[in-house]
């Protein structure tokens, strides 16, 4: 009986620890994205890294192996969002079009809050083929469903008749193109650009090239 009271009061702890990993990992990511907007993702080294997130590198280390396994943390933790932000817009009874946007907001955020303008989601050539088959397939897999909502809404009417594959690799395309021009310090804040891009974006679509008077307003992830 005893050793299962230590079992169960271990998991708390060991669940503590997870978390505290999880959050020195994101700092590590961000400061990370950092390195690569002043130095570009090739140029950057991990004790510049180091560095800029106030550890040894021997630290980092304890983190990430190297520079490959950072950037896989950061392509799958980013994909992993954008699918449960579409999964989340299905869910809801909106127009499709609201839902759409969500998921292009959320998009947004998923790129700009924790990457600050960084590309480090979109390197995925800069991957090892293990890890770079890994990505593609998830990244594959939410094209998809985001172009299912596209579909989705030429068959209830809310689009106009269109080639969802177009369509749906020219919008992730422009969110996706953020990450070049984005800097913190801009004019537009992320909340702002994610409030007007994927306006612009799904206006296009719509039969009555109307905006919805309904607005879905995605928080960040």
């Amino acid at each position: 009986m005893v050793q299962i009271l230590n079992i169960r009061s271990d998991k708390p702890a060991s669940e503590r620890v997870r978390r505290k990993s999880e959050a020195r990992r994101l700092e590590i990511l961000r400061a990370a994205a950092r390195v690569f907007r002043r130095r570009g993702v090739a140029a950057a080294g991990m004790r510049e890294i180091a560095e800029e997130a106030d550890l040894s590198p021997g630290n980092l280390y304890y983190y990430f192996r190297g520079k490959d396994e950072l950037l896989y943390f950061c392509q799958d933790r980013t994909l992993g969002q954008m699918h449960t932000a579409v999964e989340l817009a299905r869910a809801t009874d909106a127009p499709v079009a609201d839902q759409l946007r969500a998921v292009l907001a959320a998009h947004l955020h998923c790129t700009l809050d924790e990457m600050e303008g960084a590309t480090a989601h979109l390197e995925v050539e800069a991957l090892p083929d293990k890890l770079r088959g890994r990505i593609v397939g998830k990244r594959d897999a939410y094209e998809r469903a985001v172009r299912a909502l596209v579909s989705k809404g030429v068959k209830r009417g809310e689009f106009a008749p269109c080639d969802a594959a177009l369509v749906t690799r020219a919008m992730l395309g422009a969110v996706n193109w953020t990450a070049r021009w984005y800097r913190p310090d801009g004019s537009q804040s992320v909340a702002e650009i994610a409030r007007a891009l994927p306006e612009y974006l799904v206006r296009g679509l719509l039969r009555d090239a109307k905006p919805s008077r309904s607005r879905s307003q995605a928080k960040p992830c």
